[in-house]
Formats: C-alpha cells, structure tokens, sequence
C-alpha cells in the first residue's frame, strides 16, 4: 500500500481495507496527517465479517407496527383552546400515550396520527385499559366523528442485517 492509495482515499472519503499488504511508511505518515483509516487483516473472514457489519450500519432499521388497542368514538367535544377531543371506549387491549393510532371510519382507514392527548376523567393517563373510557385529542386533526374506530400501535425498530 502507498501514497496513492492514501490520496484516493482521502478524495473518496474512503478507509483503506488491507490483505496481507503491509502499508509503506510514507503512506501510514500520510493516512495519519489526513485521518485515513487504515484496517489491515491477515484472515479473509476478519474483513468479510467487518465489511458485513459496516453495511449493516448504513441500513435504515425496519419499522414495526405492534397493535395495542381498539377505541370506539362514543362522543366529540370541542373545546376552543385544545380542539376536537374524543370520547371513546377502549374495546380492546390498551391505548397508550406514546401510541400513533389509524382513524377508521366507515371501514376505511383515512390517515394515522399521534396522540396528543390522553386522559381519563379529568386527569392525564399513560394508558387506558379493555372496557374503560377515555378523552383522546389527535395532534393536527379535529375532525373526529362519532363512530369512527381508532387503532392503536406502536411502532417497534428492528435491526436489519444482511
């Protein structure tokens, strides 16, 4: 490996991956003044296996839906300073604070929102359980009728790998 290697690196923005090469002086005194990385390996397995985990940074995580619960709007109210909040009954499983949820109405999912909101009676709540009564308030959203259904997530990152 030489200064030519070094210089290529440097204008790719690249590390330098080394077989059974050992790097000249002058190339490590310049991977060293320009911070290039030089990784040197003896065994083909040590730079695949390195190789396969650098890739596996650079991919983005796959997002999973995890359902939690169902709500039924049993009512809406208005109130000027906060918006459209509504009054639901959790059918199933729980609604969490943290939770997105996908409005349904008429069987038709019309888009996915955050909770702005949780509350039962007056107070603030982390969740709310099968068969009680909630407020909830949507983030940008206020039109919420009677009778639409909302569905509860979370959403879970996994790794990817190779």
């Amino acid at each position: 490996m030489n200064e030519s290697d070094v210089s290529l690196a440097q204008a790719t923005g690249a590390i330098i991956v080394a077989f059974h090469v050992v790097p000249e002086d002058r190339a490590r005194a310049a991977a060293e003044q320009f911070g290039i990385d030089i990784r040197s390996y003896n065994i083909i397995y040590e730079v695949t296996d390195e190789i396969k985990l650098a890739l596996e940074g650079l991919l983005k995580p796959e997002l999973k839906q995890i359902p939690t619960g169902r709500a039924l709007v049993l009512r809406t109210f208005n109130i000027s300073r906060f918006g459209t909040i509504a009054g639901c009954r959790v059918l199933n499983g729980t609604i969490e604070r943290n939770n997105r949820v996908r409005l349904i109405r008429e069987n038709r999912i019309l888009n996915e929102y955050n909770i702005g909101s949780l509350k039962r009676e007056k107070d603030d709540a982390k969740e709310v359980r099968e068969g009680m009564e909630c407020g909830i308030r949507l983030e940008n959203f206020n039109d919420i009728k009677e009778g639409d259904l909302l569905e509860a997530y979370r959403v879970e990152e996994i790794k990817r790998t190779l």
